[in-house]
């Protein structure tokens, strides 16, 4: 195979990811909470014709030598966890935490997923639940005679009962952070799951040890940009078919060649 065209076909396949990491992030681009991801790329092996630095004659050196690259390859998708604008929305479950953190969730296995999508409801029993019905974790219930429900910064959950003049504390919501939350693993429906490389999470009260704070009756957008993932998809479309003229200018040099022997 000629060489141009093998390397041609890695471009090609890089810039098919880069079109799909952009394309996702325009489908989210209304999705609560949703952090835009990227595309990190690498070249491949060199093939060393003429190492550098190697005796070209008994006193002197090639400055410079002679390597052929072989393409490139995509190594990873990379969210990127920006802070982005928050939208009010009045209801008084739904909650943006400004600041680092993720909302902790209790999944249907028993194990716990992170999400910083804040539209939360009640399920039949009260319970604070998000729209898939997964429980808030630490699991506050809302009585059922509630005339309205506040949420402090600090993440205090407080009702107004019949007949109470106070309002009475039934909760607090905590929230985690992550040494690197770019290790989460996505799994979807807005969640993310601790591993390895995001480190273990560190649970405390909204608003301590740098922890974001919580903000009742609004919402986190997601962070895409519109116009920057378009500017890139065009940037994506040009460099595929570039990649496709090297594929088509190597086959018009072999099809030369076999006419012409």
């Amino acid at each position: 195979m000629h060489a141009a065209l093998w390397v041609s076909k890695t471009g090609l396949s890089a810039q098919d990811t880069q079109l799909r990491t952009i394309s996702n992030n325009l489908a989210n681009v209304s999705t609560i909470g949703y952090k835009k991801e990227r595309a990190i790329f690498q070249d491949l092996l060199y093939q060393q014709v003429r190492q550098p630095g190697a005796q070209s004659s008994l006193n002197t050196q090639l400055p410079s030598g002679l390597q052929l690259g072989t393409g490139v390859r995509t190594v990873a998708t990379q969210k990127m966890h920006t802070a982005t604008s928050l939208q009010t929305t009045e209801q008084p479950l739904d909650m943006a935490i400004d600041g680092r953190g993720f909302f902790q969730i209790q999944m249907p296995d028993g194990t716990l997923g992170y999400s910083r999508n804040g539209q939360f409801q009640v399920n039949g029993e009260g319970q604070i639940v998000t729209a898939t019905g997964f429980l808030m974790e630490p699991e506050i219930q809302i009585p059922e005679d509630a005339q309205s429900v506040n949420i402090s910064q600090d993440g205090i959950v407080s009702v107004q009962l019949p007949g109470d003049v106070l309002e009475e504390e039934i909760g607090q919501i905590t929230v985690a952070d992550f040494i690197n939350p770019t290790g989460l693993r996505s799994i979807g429906g807005n969640l993310f799951q601790e591993t390895a490389a995001s480190g273990a999470p560190i649970v405390g009260v909204p608003g301590d040890d740098g922890l974001g704070v919580t903000k009742q009756g609004t919402l986190e957008n997601s962070n895409v940009n519109a116009v920057e993932e378009l500017v890139n998809m065009i940037s994506t479309q040009r460099a595929y078919e570039m990649n496709s003229k090297v594929v088509s200018a190597a086959d018009g040099m072999l099809r030369n060649l076999t006419q012409t022997l």
